[in-house]
């Protein structure tokens, strides 16, 4: 699959009904430079080479699933629609789950081998603080204020990983920092995978390379960023990118369905994040938000379905994208393995 044209000659014939033939993209593209129209943007992207340790180029993230109730909801509607989810991440914080919750996430996402990624609890944009509310602020509300959040931030993560949490979603590029140093002292599980947010936005090739050396094991992209842009990120980093397809409308409530088997075919390995637009906030979620948060969980699922069978509707045999068998979560541990000669 990919974002490929697929050969650039006479297509099979189609019918109402049929499946669209792996070259209809190239046909529409002749029939537009017919016309005396570009059948193309201007400018042919590298395809990344780069793969999941499995082999895969994509991955199916589920985001926003806050609790062991929308955590049930996203294996139902995967089974309903036929759909592989192989990471559900959290963005209330782990310190808005009780115990009993967390263990319970963490025992689905052995038993189903999906990989469970939950928020640092502390944050800028619910301490006492007012620049993270102000209109310029935005960019101050994933970051921790002083030494005691930055503690009671360490302290979030290491109480999940007592609860056999293994990747944490972080917003604080300090804190990395620290999980770094940590995770070398073994003070936190070596295996531990450490997710950069969307909400510290890495928008070119060097801030992504510094998160890299970082230690960051996954990193979320901003969502508006151009296929170029991304191709940029690509080539100067090895760890997967996580990247919208569909966006919260707070986050500019992009969709970018078309272009999913581009993105697949320059940013490999890489996450496909499914939200819906149109839907109320669920941050910070809980029992009053609880039918939302499943409803909203269940969308979800069917928007990544919608988006997965665009993707083979548009497979070429030129980029060929295989997903093999999902391997044992701790295969997945090693993910970001590809940095540490950079960091050595």
């Amino acid at each position: 699959m990919g974002g490929g044209e697929g050969g650039e000659g006479a297509t099979a014939a189609w019918t109402p009904g049929s499946v669209a033939p792996p070259g209809r993209a190239s046909s529409t593209r002749e029939f537009l430079r017919g016309m005396g129209l570009p059948g193309r943007d201007p400018g042919e992207l590298p395809a990344s080479t780069k793969r999941f340790p499995d082999g895969a180029s994509h991955r199916l993230e589920i985001p926003s699933v806050e609790g062991p109730g929308p955590f049930r909801a996203v294996l139902e509607a995967a089974a309903e629609h036929g759909v592989r989810v192989d990471r559900i991440s959290q963005g209330s914080g782990m310190m808005l789950l009780t115990d009993a919750e967390i263990a319970e996430m963490v025992s689905l996402g052995r038993e189903h081998a999906v990989e469970v990624c939950l928020f640092v609890g502390p944050r800028g944009g619910w301490d006492v603080g007012v620049q993270a509310t102000a209109r310029s602020g935005a960019a101050a509300a994933g970051v921790l204020r002083g030494t005691e959040q930055l503690v009671f931030a360490v302290e979030d993560v290491r109480h999940g990983c007592e609860l056999g949490v293994r990747s944490i979603l972080v917003a604080d590029v300090g804190q990395l920092w620290v999980l770094d140093r940590m995770k070398r002292a073994g003070e936190v599980p070596e295996d531990l995978i450490i997710k950069a947010s969307i909400s510290m936005p890495t928008a070119n090739p060097a801030s992504a390379r510094v998160l890299e050396d970082l230690g960051v094991s996954t990193i979320n992209l901003p969502l508006d960023l151009s296929l170029a842009q991304v191709a940029a990120i690509r080539q100067a980093v090895d760890v997967p990118l996580d990247l919208y397809v569909e966006g919260a409308d707070d986050f500019g409530g992009v969709v970018r369905y078309y272009e999913i088997p581009q993105i697949v075919r320059v940013a490999a390995p890489v996450h496909l994040k499914f939200t819906v637009r149109n839907a109320p906030g669920l941050y910070p979620s809980g029992e009053h938000l609880a039918d939302l948060a499943v409803r909203t969980a269940r969308e979800r699922v069917r928007r990544a379905a919608i988006g997965l069978a665009l993707l083979a509707r548009y497979q070429t045999a030129a980029t060929p994208i295989t997903n093999p068998d999902p391997p044992a979560l701790a295969d997945r541990a090693g993910d970001g393995d590809t940095q540490a000669d950079r960091r050595s």
